[in-house]
Order: C-alpha cells, then structure tokens, then sequence
C-alpha cells in the first residue's frame, strides 16, 4: 500500500524537492539519527517478471440464432440485463408452430389406431394358423399390415417429435447465466432460420469463467511455458492465475504468440473486455525491493524517508513492478540504505526538528 500524505503539504514538497537532487543530502539543520522504525534495504534474488497488456474476455460466450421462421413478440431483456441459465430472451409468434403440433398429435392419434387394429387381427390370425382356418399366405399379409401400421406409428411420433421442437423454436432460452451483450432484432422483425444461415438474434457472456488474452514475443514465449504461471495486474491487485495455455503457433504478421490466462472463479473484480497487465516469471535476478507501506506519493513522485548518520531526507524513487507486499526500486536508492518503514512519523520527526530549528534561529 503507497500512503498517501495529505499533512504538511507545503513541508513534504520541499523536503522531496531537497531530497530528489543527491542522496546524501542531509535534512535541515542536520539532524541526529532518530530512532525511528526502519529498514535495511539490500538486494535479494527475486524472481523476475515481464509484463504485457491483456484484454479480459468470458471463457463461454455465445450468439443465439433463429432456428425457426417468425415474428418476433416480445424481447423480455435489453442489452447489460444480467439473466439465469433458462430465462427467455426471445419469444416468436406460434400460430404456424402450434397448428403443425396439432397435426402432428392428430396423425399420432390416426397412425395408433390402425396399429391397435393391425395389430389385433395379427394375434386373430396367429391363433388360428395352428388349427388350419387361415392359409399362410393370409398370414403374410396380416403380417405385412401390422408392420406397415407399426412404420407409420414410428413416423407420426417423429413428426410429433418434431413439431413439438418447432414449438420449443418460439421461445430463445438463455443457455447459462450472464449478461446479454448485443441484441440484434426488435419486436416486430420477421426472421428466418436459413438459408444462407439462421439469423442472429442475442449475444450474452457468462461471467463465472473469465480468461485474460496475451500476446506475447516469441523471444519469451520458451520462459513462459518453462514456468507455466503468471499473475494478473488489476487496480493495484495481483490475482494469481489459474492456469496458462500457450498457443503452438505464432501470428505470421506480428511473430507473436497468443497466451491465454485462466482468472480463478473466485475473482469476481474483473469484467469481460476491461484491460489488465499480465506478469509472467522468466528467470530470478537480484533486486532491491522495499516494504510498499514505506513508500509516500505526491501527485506523479514517488518516494521514500532514508536514514543517514546525518538524519532523515526524503529520496525520490523510480518504481517498477509489485512483487507481494513489496515494491522493485529501479533507482534512487542503493544497496544497504537503510529506510523509515512509517513514513508518517518519519514525516513528523522531520516537522518537529524543523520546527526546533525554527525557534532556535529566533
């Protein structure tokens, strides 16, 4: 966490002011060393990362499609309207759907009963084959008309089968839970299933799987699948990430590889098409890195309270990357320095020895 000073405005601009230009440079009035909560800064293996910008996108989204010819009769949600896997999100007109079922249950009807009698004289005629009041040819035929009955029985349930789907056509159903993204007709459009290809209608985004999108330089690409992990940069958050995958193929026109990054299903603070930093680990470097509670910002500078033999200066500092609960310095400080880890008491002894100062100049 960078702490933000909003105290002693006028006091803190100077003292980083002074601060910036040289690292030796004393506070005013050199000031003993105080006995304030510090640190030693030294230089430590760490693992090194390198960072690229990715685009959040859902693991499952899809486009819904007119599988039948109709009007649409109502869009129950609009765009962003965030749905339950089953919920409706077209409905069509069903006149024509709904006469076809009727069809179809009355061929069923039609087709059953001539099976039901064919299949009653079968079991007449099978009774007396054995006794000799039938010839064999009789029964053939019989048989040969239960079967045909039995065939037609088979094609009306078919055809029932599928008028009942027709009907299921007029209402577009949400597959899973997520948020409609896009809608493509209004109330009222006529629409057809084809051809050349079914209609769009609704595109929704599940938000329960989400992965970040990477392109990344074929120079890094053998580091990244050596180490197979990386951590998500999102509003001053690391998110590790819960899986890689490393595309076998680069793009011929920018000679990069594309890395899709798993986000863990527990993370609910990124959304679909926002944008983010991924770090991957490519190696261990030594670093120098400091507490990012020790750290003090002022509008774009950055820095930190070090101690000396002549007291506390303010030093400004170029930071890269947050490894944890701590910060990389890039420059500004050197090797066994040694830093006020609360720069809040470090910034009231600087005002009291000021202060002290003041009065004794009087």
């Amino acid at each position: 966490m960078i702490v933000r000073v909003r105290h002693l405005a006028p006091f803190f601009a100077l003292a980083l002011l002074a601060g910036c230009g040289d690292k030796s440079a004393p506070s005013a009035g050199q000031a003993p060393r105080p006995s304030l909560a510090s640190q030693v800064i030294h230089a430590g293996d760490a693992s090194r990362e390198q960072t690229w910008d990715g685009v959040v996108e859902a693991v499952n989204q899809v486009t819904l499609t007119a599988q039948t010819n109709a009007r649409v009769l109502a869009l129950p949600h609009d765009v962003n309207d965030v749905v339950p896997a089953g919920a409706v999100l077209v409905r069509f007109t069903d006149v024509e759907q709904r006469s076809s079922r009727d069809a179809a249950l009355a061929q069923l009807a039609s087709a059953r009963a001539g099976y039901s009698d064919a299949q009653a004289s079968f079991e007449r005629f099978s009774a007396l084959l054995p006794k000799g009041y039938v010839s064999k040819s009789d029964m053939d035929s019989v048989r040969a008309r239960r079967d045909a009955a039995k065939a037609a029985l088979d094609a009306a349930q078919a055809q029932l089968a599928l008028a009942k789907q027709s009907v299921d056509y007029t209402e577009v159903r949400a597959p899973y839970a997520g948020v409609i993204t896009r809608r493509f007709v209004h109330v009222g459009e006529a629409v057809q299933s084809g051809p050349p290809s079914p209609q769009p209608l609704i595109a929704m985004e599940s938000l329960d799987a989400l992965r970040v999108s990477v392109q990344v330089p074929q120079s890094s690409v053998d580091a990244i699948r050596a180490a197979r992990s990386a951590t998500i940069l999102a509003d001053g958050r690391r998110v590790p990430a819960k899986d890689i995958t490393v595309f076998p193929y680069a793009d011929p026109a920018t000679h990069t590889f594309t890395v899709r990054v798993e986000v863990p299903g527990q993370d609910r603070g990124l959304r679909p098409g926002t944008s983010v930093k991924v770090a991957f680990p490519v190696g261990d470097a030594k670093q120098l890195l400091v507490p990012a509670s020790a750290l003090v910002r002022r509008g774009e500078l950055i820095g930190v309270y070090v101690i000396g033999d002549h007291g506390v200066s303010l030093r400004q500092l170029r930071v890269g990357d947050p490894v944890g609960d701590r910060v990389q310095v890039l420059a500004g400080l050197d090797d066994g320095e040694t830093i006020a880890t609360d720069p809040v008491a470090a910034l009231n002894f600087l005002a009291q020895h000021r202060a002290k100062d003041a009065s004794g100049h009087e």
